[in-house]
């Protein structure tokens, strides 16, 4: 059966072909068509879907039909549509010339039916495309069989429907449900939409649902497929052209629906009168004849001028079609040009993105179509992930259609949401940032590669630089060799045979009378060649010769085969063992030895030996190097994920997770303990939490009330964590309009995310300070400008440091300084220089009047110059452009840049920065600090201890909610006992005992101390009041009471207190010698050596900030003895005392301190440290091996003042 039907493309495409469409039965409302093209030379059969709702999960084509020549390029290939097989079709007179006819009526009899549900395993379901287990594509022997096989399929198929009554009222109940559905129903204006060419099964009915549908007069839909000239195997198509293929058409009634099948499959249509028209000679059986049969797209044409109309009528100067847009699909976009504001543009363009503009924008060109009036269209893919198209039209230029400033859109019918395109969008960012992960890592390892080839070049010229200046000395101290050498020396040494060369063996003799040797019986010969290049390589025993007059011995020596001369000394004992040596007159002896080779090869060997010796060395050292900073690194690494997580669980007693560690894309729970805050009591508690420091789009989470959890104590919330989440923030209140909130003194509750697709952005600090360890150290606070600019900078933070160029820097550890710019303020011209210091970038302000060149850093008119410095800072902040997020500024010295900025700068072009100021030491400079105190936004002082010490102090009190303690920390990359130059053996925490015992021994050594197992007590100090000299002199005798030793690195500023202790000194090494060492002086060396070799440091400052001394010691597994204040209370934990104190920090104790100033205090810790050395050493070493491992590091205080800098920042 076939009906004549005009092609379905698209009306602005350029092309038509001409197509047939034929009807399979199906058994779920899908409808799917075989359509046959006759544009092509040979006919394959291709699967599409017209109005099918599994379209979104098959793979789309470009083209379903052949693309002829001159048709629209990509995104206007032509692509037929068929209408659905329930709308009725009015056939067309026209194609009485191309097509020949035939009438008949299609009846509903089972008698007529040929068994085409053979060729289908199970009824396909909607969203279920199920392979049918005859496919339409079979050989020639299973489409085309004799009659008697026809008839033997249509009686097996009629047997398979037996069953008794009930099991015939289910089936009839169960498929008129579906009927009705199916025949009722109308197929939306989108079955006309695109028209797949994917190879799919062609779906149908199966056996024992046939006979039914027969019995019942029809199938309650239509199945069609498409031919064309693409989509079939070779194989199969040969197989067709192998067998003849009968086939009926059908001319259509009035009202009919055409139709087309094979003679094995007629199939009844039920309530649809046909007209039929049979054309067997259509259907060659080689399938190698193009196809004469085209369809009509006259109905189609009239609903879009239908559809045109109406628009018009109402004056929408677009339309889309299908009318009912649906995701994954494809549509035709129509505008009326005359109707727009492109009305006399000759080009017209869509410009659009879909959700909101947010994604997938495009731009398409629309042709002129075919409908009446000045419609123009293109296509356009829906893809899956839309809810929403957004558009407007323009003519490539400026001229735009844009409904009044409006824009256009389209709802569109999807599995896809605002909320799921969020998820959507979050995963793409994430295989972006993948994508671009690996593509810096592959550009990193590129990079890295040519450092390593280039560096591998230079060692390798620097190899063969020294190779050439070894053998230059070598071959000037060998022909100084040659001109001593001889063949013999008279009664005293000769060689047999007399002739002989390199590799020869010969006979040395030696006459011993008269010589150093001659009371000696046993006689040796040492020796080498070429002025001992291989250093001592012979030795042979002497014997005695009898055979020569007088007192001659000699010994067999084979010459080196590349000797041209041959070194010796005769000895009375083989080496290691001689005492007394003839090594004529401490000229050696040589012999000129013959050689093979001339001396310009030889040198040339010589050269490359070298230079393969240079090389191996190099590569066992780089090999060594590379495996210690591989170690190194590990180690850092672990104490860094062991800090972050302390990190987290250091408000474990008022709040934490579960998970401990937050990943995002999963879901949490947060615990919170409220009698531990302001919340205390509360009937209710809410929980109010968003994500990237309140920044997050989906914005704050709605309030939610916390219920009790299982332990009791706490009350739970649970959150969802989006994947782009990379901090998780909260506050409690106590209700869920807010009342009474804990939000941290101010600072809100933070939990680092991991895992994230996204990533924080980087804040940009610039510190000004006018110390920086190490090319302007002077104390603590040029340590503190370092090392926490480079924990910051680790974080992924931009960092910049601010420094006065004094003439006094030590500037060759400045890599690439340059001059970088100039800048008048202040009535004088100051130059900019750059250069990067530690991998930080510093800017050195130098103003040409002079101020900074005064041989020093402090000590010449402070305030004035650091005053000017601070102004000059920020103007150069302004005039350079840069916006720094925070501005860091550090005690009295650049106290000013608080107030400066507040008073000058933050409303005249440096809007974006908030400034954080912190105090080092309080002693000086009250009046400054006080008045930075007002400004600022946010002040810390290095520990928390201290904070509490000083909050009274009057220019700190009224300003003291805004005060913050944060302890300083070390550099692990200075201070580090694995990579520590200094000292003897580089040891972990796992070869404590080991390295601390070397380092002890040579501690001894180089001091002149006894070499003997007892304590040795370390003191490292500026000798000022503030330190407690007069505690330290009580430690040092109590020490040597109990038979310990001490050593003391240090000086003082003051010198009555320098001539004290050099007083001191001169007594102890009379007194205690071997036992006491005072270096008075500073030596940065040394001081490495005695916190490797010190069983413990002493500590005794009567006030401390934070100390750097304990954090250090405790590094290098020495047990710090110290008073309890500031910094030292904060870090060191008494091993008898502060056991819960040290629980509650998440640290187990770590060291002896005792309270109060006088001798009683120092005894008491004194006395416990020694005491423990003496009768608990392994608990001792254990307790080495415990302080290594605490990290003292800066990455715990990097987390604490990067979460100062965002509380500032959201003030």
């Amino acid at each position: 059966m076939e009906m004549a039907l005009w092609a379905h493309s698209p009306l602005c495409s350029r092309g038509r072909p001409v197509l047939v469409v034929r009807p399979a039965a199906v058994a779920t409302g899908l409808a799917q068509s075989i359509i046959r093209c006759s544009r092509l030379t040979r006919g394959r059969l291709v699967r599409c879907m017209a109005s099918s709702s599994d379209y979104p999960r098959r793979n789309p084509r470009r083209t379903s039909t052949p693309k002829p020549k001159g048709t629209a390029s990509r995104g206007y290939a032509s692509r037929p549509t068929a209408e659905s097989s329930t709308k009725k079709i009015e056939q067309s007179s026209t194609d009485e010339g191309d097509l020949s006819r035939s009438n008949g009526t299609l009846r509903g009899e089972a008698t007529e039916q040929t068994s085409t549900a053979e060729e289908s395993s199970e009824v396909e379901l909607p969203g279920n495309v199920s392979s049918s287990a005859k496919k339409e594509e079979v050989d020639a022997d299973e489409e085309v069989g004799t009659k008697e096989e026809a008839d033997q399929n249509q009686s097996s198929a009629l047997s398979s429907t037996s069953m008794d009554d009930e099991s015939i009222d289910r089936k009839l109940d169960e498929y008129r449900g579906k009927i009705s559905a199916l025949v009722s129903s109308k197929p939306e204006p989108s079955s006309l939409a695109s028209v797949r060419g994917q190879d799919q099964s062609v779906v149908g009915v199966p056996k024992e649902s046939q006979s039914f549908f027969e019995a019942i007069g029809g199938y309650p839909a239509k199945e069609t497929i498409i031919v064309s000239g693409q989509d079939i195997t070779e194989a199969a198509e040969e197989k067709a052209t192998s067998k003849n293929i009968e086939r009926e058409q059908f001319d259509l009634s009035e009202d009919g629906v055409g139709i087309s099948s094979d003679a094995e499959e007629e199939l009844p249509v039920a309530e649809d009168e046909l007209r039929i028209t049979r054309d067997q000679e259509q259907y060659e059986p080689d399938m190698q004849a193009p196809v004469e049969d085209a369809v009509d797209p006259e109905v189609l044409v009239r609903r879009l001028e239908k559809l045109a109309d109406e628009n018009y009528s109402i004056g929408n100067k677009c339309f889309v079609f299908p009318e009912v847009v649906k995701a994954d699909s494809m549509i035709d976009v129509y505008l009326n040009r005359s109707m727009s504001a492109l009305a006399s543009e000759p080009d017209v363009f869509i410009k659009g993105a879909f959700n909101g503009w947010r994604w997938n924008p495009f731009t398409e060109k629309l042709h002129k179509s075919e409908l009446r009036g000045d419609w123009w269209c293109c296509k356009l893919y829906i893809p899956k992930q839309a809810y929403r198209l957004d558009f407007v039209f323009f003519n490539s230029g400026t001229v735009y259609e844009n409904n009044n400033y409006n824009d256009f859109f389209l709802e569109i019918e999807s599995d896809t949401d605002e909320h799921s395109f969020e998820d959507f969008l979050v995963e793409e960012k994430r295989k972006e940032l993948e994508r671009l992960a690996a593509a810096e890592a592959e550009r990193r390892r590129q990079a890295e590669e040519e450092r390593r080839r280039e560096e591998e070049r230079a060692a390798m010229e620097a190899d063969k630089a020294q190779a050439k200046s070894e053998i230059e000395m070598k071959k000037s101290k060998l022909h100084q060799t040659l001109s001593l050498a001889s063949r013999y020396a008279d009664n005293i040494w000769y060689i047999e045979p007399n002739t002989y060369r390199g590799g020869d063996r010969v006979r040395l003799y030696y006459n011993r009378s008269s010589r150093p040797l001659m009371h000696n019986t046993e006689i040796w010969m040492h020796g080498s060649y070429n002025n001992w290049i291989d250093g001592l390589s012979i030795a042979e025993r002497l014997v005695k010769s009898y055979e020569k007059d007088g007192d001659w011995w000699y010994a067999d020596v084979t010459l080196p085969e590349r000797a041209l001369v041959l070194d010796w000394v005769f000895a009375d004992g083989p080496p290691g063992n001689a005492r007394n040596y003839d090594n004529n007159g401490r000229q050696d002896f040589h012999a000129i030895v013959p050689n093979n080779i001339s001396e310009d090869l030889f040198w040339v060997e010589e050269e490359h030996r070298i230079f393969r010796r240079l090389q191996k060395e190099r590569r066992e050292r780089e090999d060594a190097d590379r495996i210690k900073a591989e170690r190194s690194a590990k180690l850092k690494a672990e104490m860094k994920d062991k800090t972050m997580r302390a990190f987290l669980l250091s408000q474990k007693h008022i709040v934490y997770t579960e998970p401990l560690e937050v990943r995002a894309g999963t879901t949490v729970d947060v615990l919170y303990n409220p009698s531990n805050t302001v919340l205390n009591g509360k009937p209710e508690v809410w929980f109010r939490c968003s994500f990237n420091r309140w920044t997050h789009p989906s914005g704050p989470l709605p309030p939610q009330k916390m219920v009790n959890a299982e332990n009791g104590s706490h009350l739970r919330a649970t959150v969802r964590v989006p994947l782009d989440a990379y901090m998780m923030d909260f506050v409690f209140s106590e209700s869920e309009e807010g009342g009474i909130y804990d939000n941290r003194h101010g600072m809100d509750y933070h939990i680092p995310v991991s895992d994230s697709v996204a990533k924080e952005p980087p804040m940009h600090i610039v510190h000004v300070a006018v110390e920086m360890a190490p090319i302007a150290k002077v104390g603590g606070l040029g340590d503190v400008v370092t090392s926490l600019s480079r924990a910051v900078q680790d974080l992924g933070h931009n960092v910049e440091i601010i420094l006065p160029k004094y003439d006094c820097l030590n500037l060759s550890i400045v890599k690439d300084l340059h001059y970088r710019q100039s800048f008048a303020w202040g009535g004088t011209e100051i130059k900019v220089w750059f250069g990067k210091v530690e991998d930080l970038p510093v800017y050195f302000l130098e103003p040409q009047n002079g101020m900074f060149w005064v041989g020093c850093v402090y000590g010449k008119n402070d305030e004035s110059r650091f005053g000017f410095f601070c102004h000059s800072a920020l103007e150069f902040l302004l005039q350079s452009g840069s916006s720094p997020d925070i501005i860091h500024c550090h005690d009295w010295s650049s106290a000013p840049v608080a107030w400066l900025y507040k008073e000058q700068y933050a409303l005249n072009g440096l809007t974006n920065g908030r400034v954080v100021f912190t105090i080092h030491n309080l002693e000086f400079g009250a009046h400054h600090i006080g008045k930075a105190m007002t400004h600022c936004d946010k002040a810390t002082t290095v520990s928390d201890t201290y904070s509490r010490e000083v909050a009274g102090h009057g220019a700190i009190a009224p300003q003291s909610f805004k005060f913050h303690g944060i302890r300083n920390g070390i550099d692990p990359n200075i201070w580090d006992p694995y990579t520590d130059k200094f000292i003897p053996v580089h040891y972990t925490s796992e070869n404590v005992v080991e390295g601390k015992s070397a380092a002890k021994k040579a501690l001894q050594q180089k001091l002149g101390l006894q070499q003997t197992d007892t304590p040795v007590v370390g003191i490292i100090t500026r000798l000022t009041v503030q330190k407690g000299i007069h505690l330290i002199k009580h430690a040092i005798y109590r020490t040597l009471e109990r038979n310990g030793q001490v050593v003391l690195l240090g000086s003082a500023p003051d010198p009555r207190i320098q001539g004290d202790f050099t007083d001191l000194a001169s007594k102890l090494h009379g007194e205690y010698h071997g036992r006491a060492k005072l270096c008075l002086t500073y030596d940065e060396p040394l001081s490495h050596l005695i916190y490797a070799g010190a069983d413990f440091i002493l500590v005794p400052s009567l006030f401390e900030p934070c100390g750097l001394t304990q954090l250090i010691a405790m590094r290098y597994g020495s047990i710090p003895i110290v008073r309890k204040t500031g910094g030292l209370y904060d870090t060191v934990f008494d091993v008898d005392n502060d056991k819960d104190r040290a629980k509650a920090q998440g640290l187990e104790p770590n060291g002896f301190s005792f309270e109060g100033a006088d001798r009683n205090g120092v005894d008491y810790a004194l006395d416990r440290a020694i005491t423990t050395f003496y009768d608990a050493r392994d608990w001792f070493n254990s307790l080495c091996k415990r302080v290594m491992e605490q990290d003292w590091s800066w990455n715990r205080p990097a987390l604490d003042y990067m979460e100062l800098y965002h509380s500032a920042r959201k003030n």
